[in-house]
């Protein structure tokens, strides 16, 4: 048997006997033409084909054609006027990967992100539990700074994990800079601890009695700044000078004015007031309204106080402080209340006892020792005489007055320094050196 066409594209299958098949030439005749090969289906272009007939066998039926989409709406017609064939599907270009890289995601244990001291913990960081607890310590560094009460305590219990988190660290990745960063964490530690017990009154190691601080730590240096300030700056040598310099600078440290009562002026200088009021108005340390003597704010009510001008601690001059509103209040009630201490009162004592018992209540440390540790132990005679206005020699003497008053619990010179130790009814007025 063959199959062909004849001369004018007409479709023919000779069996034995060389018969051209009336299916075929039949096919051919009119309309659109069709096309088929022996064991291959039909592709339909136009009307319908049921069956192939062989010259050598019975017409049989044409196999099915495999189910096709059908066209995108819109899509133009074919030339020939048949309906339009469908598109092909095409893949995104990097979809495979993706679809890889998605596969492997999924069966990928899913472990939580973390960033910690401006670090990313890596994924793949071994042991799982040591980054798990950078995660964490992240996390709980980042609650605690949206937290409105600070605890130090717990902060100081998250800068010790995470020196011992980022020591291992260290370790594992022999990265130097991890480590560097573990010994800042044990230094913060430290300090908050310390901060922590100073606001309690504890000792840094947390024994001892709570005591209940009238100024911090950080305040204890702005008290001393103030102090040494008016060392350097008294415009007159007497103590009485310097001791109504020291309150007065209190009062205005912030814009230089300042309100004060005839009752203050008086506590702090009992009868000498006036006297030195005038002084400091004559030398220009200090500016009076117009037309307000010294006698007319000796007179001042607390209802009715008088607004005096420090030239040297106005907002247009230098400024020597940086302290704030607050701490400047605290600071200027402390001193209050060590110049108006009332076994001091009692005892009668002068503008010098009083500047000492200042400086030895801000040169303290939370025990009440004076001054620094082992060498420095103590406070300098020529420091404090400057700031108290008395020769070197007669601190001694003052010293003695301060215990006498139980305001110092001993007190010695020794090497040229002060020695001693503040009288446990004072610690709160330490400076927490």
């Amino acid at each position: 048997m063959s199959a062909g066409t004849g001369g004018r594209g007409e479709l023919f299958a000779d069996g034995t006997d060389g018969d051209r098949t009336a299916a075929a030439a039949a096919g051919a005749g009119g309309g659109t033409r069709r096309t088929a090969a022996a064991g291959a289906g039909p592709g339909t272009t136009g009307g319908s084909v049921t069956a192939v007939t062989f010259s050598d066998r019975a017409p049989g039926p044409v196999p099915a054609a495999a189910p096709v989409s059908p066209a995108p709406p819109g899509a133009p017609p074919r030339r020939d006027g048949s309906a339009p064939l469908p598109r092909a599907r095409t893949a995104a270009p990097g979809a495979a990967p993706r679809r890889r890289e998605q596969g492997r995601e999924r069966g990928r244990e899913k472990k939580p992100w973390g960033k910690i001291a401006q670090r990313i913990v890596p994924y793949d960081l071994q042991p799982d539990v040591l980054r798990q607890e950078l995660v964490d310590l992240g996390n709980e560094f980042r609650a605690y700074q949206r937290s409105p009460e600070p605890d130090l305590a717990v902060l100081a219990e998250l800068h010790d994990r995470k020196a011992r988190a980022f020591a291992a660290w260290a370790t594992v990745a022999d990265d130097a800079s991890l480590r560097e960063e573990a010994e800042r964490a044990e230094a913060a530690a430290r300090t908050t601890r310390e901060m922590n017990a100073n606001r309690l009154g504890l000792a840094p190691d947390g024994d001892g009695p709570v005591i209940e601080r009238l100024l911090t730590r950080v305040q204890g240096a702005h008290a001393r700044s103030v102090l040494e300030y008016v060392r350097v700056h008294a415009p007159l040598p007497t103590a009485q000078a310097r001791l109504a310099v020291l309150m007065l600078t209190l009062r205005s440290a912030r814009a230089g004015t300042g309100n004060v009562t005839g009752q203050d002026l008086g506590g702090w200088l009992q009868g000498d007031a006036e006297r030195v009021l005038e002084q400091l108005v004559d030398v220009g340390w200090l500016r009076l309204p117009d037309e307000v003597t010294a006698a007319d704010v000796l007179d001042a009510r607390p209802e009715e106080p008088v607004q005096v001008t420090v030239p040297a601690l106005l907002l247009d001059a230098p400024r020597p402080f940086s302290f704030g509103k607050v701490t400047r209040a605290r600071l200027s009630g402390w001193a209050q209340r060590t110049v108006g201490d009332r076994k001091l009162r009692k005892k009668k004592s002068g503008a010098g006892t009083r500047l000492l018992a200042v400086y030895t209540a801000a040169h303290s440390r939370p025990d009440g020792r004076l001054g620094g540790a082992g060498e420095d132990e103590g406070l300098g005679l020529d420091a404090v005489a400057g700031l108290c206005g008395l020769p070197p020699g007669d601190v001694a003497e003052h010293a003695g007055l301060l215990v006498a008053a139980d305001w110092l619990a001993d007190g010695e010179v020794v090497g040229g320094r002060l020695q001693g130790r503040l009288a446990e009814r004072v610690l709160p007025l330490s400076g927490l050196l």
